[in-house]
Formats: structure tokens, C-alpha cells, sequence
């Protein structure tokens, strides 16, 4: 493993780091969990993220985190590991169970350090940006739980460019510099080519990609079908059966191609095509199996691009 500076600060974060958005909730095996966050750390993989909501059933992916932590990584090993979390996407029914308030943001951190039954968390995040709630307030929120020792760091996550820019100067102002920025981003979503890359290497933050497979979409899962285990097929998942559009999918084999010729799965050449990119601090991958997570940490061994690989790379996606 290979581990990057985050923007200027001094942590650094592996290239590919492991999140837990899916299949480490109530509904899903937990012996399966516990193989894979022990196989991720084991190859190298030390930062593991997380979300208030992250399930299903919400919380439930946190819970059974705790339960992998007190089991298997007791004594000095939390101080081997980042462990984040977020709040702002909708978590319990109510007034005060979703956004941006600091009401909401720090009885969120609350319940996800007695889930996880840690006394501190490394990055707590703004899940997204409220319109409705002054940003100082958010802002304030997230320096008050880096001042409190409940978290370590500072970040967001899913903000524009601007208010990117805007945040970042109202924890500089308050003495709790944002360390990093959450943003969905791989060959098929790239709005954050779209000025957010430049705001955050010009104020030093450091950048981790979510979805960087498109939710499955840049492997070969889907270059003949839907299968009955993929996430489009899943009730429980966030890909949708009409994003495996017959465009997409013809883009999917013309990609798959090239990576072919690079000796990489779709998928490992998916992330390498992201990390090319010295903003990117690490990319955050989901995993069903250990062989999958596996899978995509070989992706490691070839991150360079020729000029023609990266021209024909832009003819497809166009």
C-alpha cells in the first residue's frame, strides 16, 4: 500500500481506503464483514468510513463496526487506523434528524462514537451543505467537535466549489483548518473536474473519491446483463435498473477493452484512472467479498497512463 499526504496537512491516507456504505449493515453477514475489514487492514488499508446512516437498517453498519473493533483491533491498533464519520443526510424521523444545525450534526456524532463504542473518531464530516442553516453554524459545529476531542479532523462532503471556498475559510477563521473534501467522482461522474479540484489544491485539502466505480458500473458485472447479485438487481442498493442504459453499457465494453490491454480489470483500471491524478488523496471502494476487495487493491500495480490510453479513454466517455 502506498499512502498519500492529505492536501497539506500532516496525515496521511492510503490510496485506497474502505468504505462501508454497503455490505456491513443489519441484512448483510456479518462474518462476511469482519473477513473483509481484517483482510483490508492486513493489506495495508488503514482508513475505514463510515456514515450516521449507513445500513440498512441505519447505524446498523457503525454498530457492527464497534463489534469488529472490540473484537479484533484492542489495544495500540486504533492508533493504527482512521476511523471517520458524517452526518447530515436524514437519520431519524423529527425536527432535528437531518441537515446542517448543530443541534443535529453533534447528538449525531454522539449516538455514532456510543455505536461504535470509540472515544473519539479520526474526520467527522458535513455530509452535504444545508440551504436552510447558516454555514457558520455548521462550521462552528465541526470546529466545536474537534475542540471537544471527539473527533480529530474536520471535513465535508458532497459541497460545491463555492461553498467549498466558503466553509474552508470559516474554519480557518475559526482555528479548525477543513482537512478534506467527500466527493462522488469517477469516469462516468466528473463534476468535480469542474472547479472543486482547483478550490481544493489551491486551499490544501485533500480529496477522496466515493463511487469511484460508479456504483458497480465500471466492472465487468454488467458487460452482459443485469446478474441477480449486483446492486442493480439489489432492492437495498442505490444503482438503478435504467442507469445500466444500453449507451452506458456499450461504453462499459469499449472501456473494458482498453483495460484488457493494460492487464487490468475494468474496475482496477476505474481506480488507477482516478489516483493518476495527484489531487486525489485515496479513492474509497465498497467491497462484498475479499476477493473483490482484493481485486481492486491490484488495481496499485499500474497507475500509469500512456497519452494515447488517456485520448482514447476521453473518445468513449464523450
Amino acid at each position: 500500500m502506498k499512502y498519500n499526504r492529505c492536501g497539506k496537512s500532516g496525515l496521511l491516507l492510503p490510496q485506497i481506503s474502505l468504505g462501508l456504505w454497503h455490505n456491513f449493515g443489519s441484512v448483510d453477514s456479518f462474518e462476511n464483514a469482519v473477513s473483509i475489514v481484517k483482510s483490508a487492514f492486513d493489506k495495508g488499508i488503514t482508513h475505514f468510513d463510515l456514515a450516521n446512516n449507513y445500513g440498512p437498517v441505519p447505524g446498523s453498519a457503525e454498530t457492527n463496526f464497534g463489534k469488529i473493533l472490540q473484537h479484533n483491533f484492542q489495544g495500540n491498533l486504533r492508533d493504527e487506523i482512521v476511523i471517520t464519520t458524517k452526518a447530515g443526510y436524514k437519520m431519524w424521523e423529527g425536527p432535528y434528524g437531518e441537515w446542517g444545525s448543530r443541534k443535529y450534526l453533534l447528538s449525531s456524532l454522539d449516538q455514532s462514537l456510543k455505536r461504535m463504542n470509540l472515544d473519539y473518531v479520526d474526520i467527522f464530516y458535513s455530509h452535504r451543505f444545508d440551504p436552510d442553516t447558516p454555514l457558520e453554524e455548521t462550521m462552528m459545529a465541526l470546529d466545536y467537535a474537534v475542540r471537544s476531542g471527539k473527533a480529530l479532523y474536520a471535513g465535508i462532503s458532497n459541497y460545491n466549489p463555492e461553498q467549498t471556498r466558503e466553509a474552508t475559510e470559516i474554519l480557518k477563521r475559526l482555528g479548525t483548518p477543513c482537512l478534506i473534501h467527500q466527493v462522488k467522482y469517477s469516469m462516468f461522474v466528473r463534476n468535480a473536474e469542474e472547479g472543486l479540484l482547483d478550490v481544493l489544491e489551491e486551499k490544501g485539502i485533500g480529496c477522496i473519491a466515493f463511487s469511484p466505480l460508479a456504483q458497480g458500473l465500471l466492472t465487468d458485472k454488467y458487460l452482459k446483463g443485469i446478474p441477480e447479485n449486483s446492486r442493480a438487481f439489489n432492492p437495498n442498493g442505490h444503482l438503478q435498473l435504467e442507469e445500466v442504459s444500453e449507451e452506458k453499457v456499450i461504453k462499459i465494453i469499449a472501456l473494458n477493452d482498453i483495460a484488457k490491454d493494460r492487464n487490468q480489470s475494468l474496475a482496477q483500471m476505474a481506480l488507477a484512472w482516478l489516483l493518476k491524478d495527484n489531487r486525489i488523496t485515496s479513492v474509497l471502494i465498497g467491497a462484498s467479498s475479499v476477493a473483490q476487495l482484493n481485486n481492486n487493491i491490484d488495481s496499485l500495480q499500474n497507475l500509469d497512463f500512456s497519452q494515447e490510453e488517456l485520448e482514447k479513454i476521453e473518445t468513449i466517455l464523450k
